[in-house]
């Protein structure tokens, strides 16, 4: 009898199996991505934004949604052709406000209607309400030297209506990541809802704010009272190579339309200070720090500001990983934070009076935390490999946690998936390193089945149990692969001596990591077919692929995207020099024996792996000669090679036809590089 239940279960297990596939590049793009969320300040609602794409469009759409704090209902709030953006709730409760075509708008929830608060010409980029609902703040870009809309619209006129369309550069930083700057900064502005009102806080001014790189989705606040303002921005002269943000504070009481607001900088770090947010009593901003001038992966301490004493303490001096996301807990004694822990990110709370912490959700990628006003609940959004972002909730202890949405439920109940795993393995110098695993669909251990090493970029950052729409890990899998992807030296989450450890030596201890880690794989796990090798990676993972093809050649095929691979003339034309020369110890001229030790071209006459070469002609951060100087080399030299070139896009893939071109080339050079048996 036991047996014959045995032989049921296992049938209606086949059967359940039998009616699910893989996941596929339609089904990542049908995924609803949850955005900005929030809560009112009852705790009984939550709005959020989710932007759903079209692959025959080829392009996305953001709406609002709102759903009751427990799950129980759920219903779409603003949906239109136009994108409804960052939903908040008007401090009344009544009603939320969201960005249309860069304004805000209120909603009332009583569907009231939509009722435009802001009219201002050159937009609202960002915004934040003051606890009494009276004011805002926001940024807007505008011409620094403009002290009127009319200005800023004349300018705007002039330069469409020119038929030169040359541009004067007299500085760096006149583009980043894939956009020229131009002429336009972000300023801070306050606007009095009662009076109609805008007050440009950082008038004529040349600095961004918030700062054009490294800061948060959290870079201005208000202070409980409404009478000040923290913000953060960078006032250094040569902003290529600096990472020097820092936290400024404003008087709000006495400001002006038309006169220059004075501004105080309680930061001391020469390194960035981003993230202010205001106790809930008013005595203190706390902030997130990095102590080293020049190094954008530094570790991220949480630092005390107290108002009164003017004085700054750090809280994580002894807390060996990196804060993100900072939160208050209602009566100012706590603060909630996120954090990389191996594969994971984590919530945490530390006491500001002992520095003591500690953990309150260890499984998953956690992020986007809000807390009740009551301090009751922790409101955040979860995934892992497996699940996209949805809303979650936990008790302020960890306890109790509960899953509020679930958008994508229907489809991924058709979608056959195996958990990540992770294996650990002896990298350079004895170093402990950890690998996620990833078996293909309907996996059967009896048989073999081709690998791909994935490498992230970076090179200071990780590969998490998250769910990726652009690297996706399931994805890859889902065509018969082991997906193997390590976190070797530079990675985040193992303590910052093993993320230090990685700059001034790219291709050393980190590509004995990555070897070994490779080794161990096929020497431990017998379903991986060894003669079926193939590896991948993007950004620095590209950079790797290209060190790997001068150095090994143990994979089958190799694939390349937005990858650096001449070190010297790539710092010639990315944007942000504080990266290159921190990581090679100054520009090329001042550490000529580190550029050319670790770069990949120096070492590409012994290629003969065949590679695909893939690039984005909007990447500033890797510019597309590196890929252009990559390919030439291969085909001169007469290894097979292939080129994906992306007229419109960026460093990343983000259009659901390219994206689907993409996957499928990378699949195809695969298959055409797998061995037979025969062979």
């Amino acid at each position: 009898m036991k047996q014959f239940i045995i032989s049921i279960v296992l049938l209606i297990s086949v059967s359940f199996a039998q009616n699910k596939k893989p996941l596929s590049v339609e089904d990542l793009w049908a995924m609803k991505r949850i955005g900005d969320i929030d809560v009112s300040s009852d705790g009984k609602l939550i709005v959020f934004q989710v932007t759903g794409y079209n692959m025959e469009a080829n392009k996305g759409n953001h709406d609002i949604y709102i759903s009751s704090s427990d799950g129980s209902s759920l219903e779409i709030l603003k949906s239109s052709e136009e994108n409804e953006t960052e939903p908040k709730f008007q401090p009344e409760n009544k009603k939320i406000s969201y960005l249309l075509g860069g304004q805000i708008y209120l909603y009332g929830l009583d569907g009231s209607g939509d009722e435009k608060i802001t009219d201002i010409y050159s937009g609202v980029d960002d915004y934040i309400w003051s606890k009494d609902g009276k004011k805002i703040l926001f940024t807007s870009s505008v011409y620094p030297d403009c002290e009127t809309e009319e200005c800023n619209d004349e300018k705007d006129k002039l330069k469409d209506s020119s038929k030169v369309k040359a541009s004067i550069f007299t500085e760096l930083m006149y583009r980043h990541w894939d956009q020229w700057r131009g002429e336009k900064r972000s300023h801070l502005f306050l606007y009095d809802v009662g009076k109609n009102e805008y007050i440009d806080l950082t008038p004529n001014s040349k600095f961004d704010v918030p700062p054009v790189a490294l800061g948060s989705n959290n870079d201005f606040a208000f202070s409980p009272d409404g009478n000040q303002a923290a913000f953060v921005m960078n006032t250094d002269e040569f902003l290529a190579s600096s990472t020097n943000n820092d936290i400024f504070i404003i008087d709000l009481k006495n400001v002006k339309k038309g006169t220059a607001a004075s501004y105080k900088r309680i930061s001391q770090s020469k390194g960035n200070d981003y993230q202010p947010v205001y106790s809930p009593d008013g005595k203190y901003i706390a902030f997130i720090s990095l102590r080293r001038a020049g190094f954008e992966s530094d570790k991220h301490d949480i630092i005390l500001y107290d108002r009164k004493s003017e004085t700054l303490k750090s809280l994580t001096e002894n807390f060996d990983i990196s804060a993100d996301q900072i939160v208050w807990s209602d009566d100012s004694k706590y603060i909630y934070f996120n954090a990389d822990k191996e594969i994971n990110k984590e919530i945490f709370k530390i006491d500001i009076a002992t520095g003591n912490a500690e953990t309150l959700l260890s499984d998953f990628v956690n992020s986007d935390i809000i807390l009740s006003n009551d301090g009751e609940t922790i409101f955040f959004k979860r995934q892992n490999s497996m699940m996209p972002h949805e809303i979650f909730s936990m008790a302020n202890d960890g306890k109790n946690v509960r899953q509020i949405t679930s958008l994508n439920q229907e489809r991924l109940s058709k979608i056959e998936m195996n958990p990540v795993e992770t294996f650990w393995s002896d990298g350079a110098e004895g170093a402990k390193v950890q690998s996620i695993l990833v078996k293909p669909p309907f996996f059967d251990p009896d048989k073999k089945y081709p690998m791909i090493f994935l490498i992230h970029g970076g090179p200071q950052g990780n590969w998490p149990d998250e769910f990726h729409y652009r690297w996706n890990l399931q994805l890859f899998a889902s065509k018969g692969y082991v997906i193997v992807a390590p976190n070797p030296r530079g990675s985040t989450g193992y303590g910052q001596k093993f993320t230090d450890e990685i700059s001034k030596d790219w291709g050393g201890k980190v590509y004995t990591d990555l070897m070994n880690a490779c080794d161990y794989a096929l020497a431990n796990f017998n379903f991986i077919d060894k003669n079926n090798t193939f590896a991948a990676g993007a950004s620095y993972g590209g950079y790797m692929i290209s060190w790997i093809e001068g150095h090994t050649d143990r994979f089958n095929a190799l694939v390349c995207h937005d990858g650096v691979f001449n070190l010297e003339s790539s710092y010639g034309t990315t944007e942000e020099l504080w990266f290159p020369e921190w990581e090679f110890d100054g520009a090329p001229w001042e550490s000529r024996e580190i550029y050319e030790k670790w770069s990949p071209h120096r070492f590409i006459h012994n290629a003969k792996t065949p590679m695909l070469v893939i690039h984005g002609a909007n990447d500033f951060r890797v510019s597309e000669e590196q890929g252009f100087q990559l390919f030439t080399s291969l085909q001169k030299l007469g290894v097979e090679s292939k080129f994906l070139y992306f007229p419109d896009e960026t460093h990343f893939v983000t259009k659901p036809q390219n994206s689907k071109l993409w996957w499928n080339t990378i699949f195809n050079w695969f298959d055409e590089h797998k061995k037979t048996e025969m062979q």
